[in-house]
């Protein structure tokens, strides 16, 4: 009955059974946090490319908005490195499949974000930024700042979203080729994990799924704006991360930020 205008908010766009299995229990909770807290809530979400992370944040903004909370979502895709930083990086590696294009720990505004979720914190306008994936042939840039948005606090809820949130570095791993370097960007991330009140993992079985759904996410991108990675491309694109998942989802599900 709560959650009845949430709900009707939601019923034009997901199916009943979407709604209850996965929005409105994440809804309760993130309300539940925010009563707790008594001030703006910062809630992380966590879980596989392609995996409806994005769309989780979207639809959970608006139903917090039926219920009279306030909410906006940030995703670790909008602060990657420009084109070019990002072109730098990889030649500062050079043979690192991981850090050859963005996704994996080092390709990201480590700093901006942190601002950013101080600021989603505050009462003031904060300036978000976006990313083009679609352009340069699908390896992306930082959009045109007439592509970012403006929203004013104060928020009850914000929610910041990415496939490797609440990945932490592990020791064993800094000698393993190419793994190494990128284990030394993650403890970087530090910064993000310490402005989460909470962490919602979104998990998956099967890596396979992981790569299903990144090639089906393309396709949706290439039919919304005509440009995007081929199927082919974007199974290597997203193949060359399954080893991060493999050697940092374990420690997610054991022990999340505390390991």
């Amino acid at each position: 009955r709560a959650m009845r205008p949430a709900r009707e908010a939601l019923r034009a766009r997901v199916t009943d059974a979407h709604a209850g299995a996965l929005i409105l229990p994440f809804v309760a909770w993130a309300r539940a946090l925010r009563s707790r807290a008594g001030g703006a809530v910062v809630l992380g979400v966590s879980g596989p490319q392609g995996g409806g992370k994005s769309t989780l944040a979207a639809h959970a903004v608006e139903a917090l908005g039926a219920q009279g909370l306030r909410a906006v979502s940030l995703s670790i895709d909008d602060v990657y490195l420009p084109r070019d930083a990002q072109r730098d990086l990889a030649a500062r590696h050079p043979g690192n499949p991981y850090l050859a294009v963005r996704g994996a720990p080092g390709t990201h505004d480590v700093p901006l974000g942190a601002a950013l979720l101080d600021g989603l914190r505050g009462d003031g306008a904060v300036v978000l930024p976006a990313y083009d994936k679609g352009a340069f042939g699908g390896e992306g840039d930082r959009a045109e700042r007439a592509r970012w948005r403006e929203v004013r606090g104060p928020f009850d809820v914000v929610i910041f979203e990415g496939w490797m949130l609440g990945f932490t570095p592990s020791a064993r791993l800094d000698r393993v080729a190419h793994l190494g370097a990128v284990n030394a960007y993650l403890r970087a991330y530090d910064a993000w994990h310490a402005r989460l009140d909470a962490l919602l993992h979104l998990d998956v079985d099967d890596l396979e799924l992981v790569v299903r759904w990144r090639v089906e996410s393309e396709q949706r991108r290439r039919a919304a704006e005509g440009r995007g990675l081929s199927d082919e491309a974007a199974e290597a694109y997203v193949r060359r991360f399954l080893p991060l998942y493999r050697a940092y989802l374990p420690g997610l599900r054991e022990g999340g930020l505390e390991a």
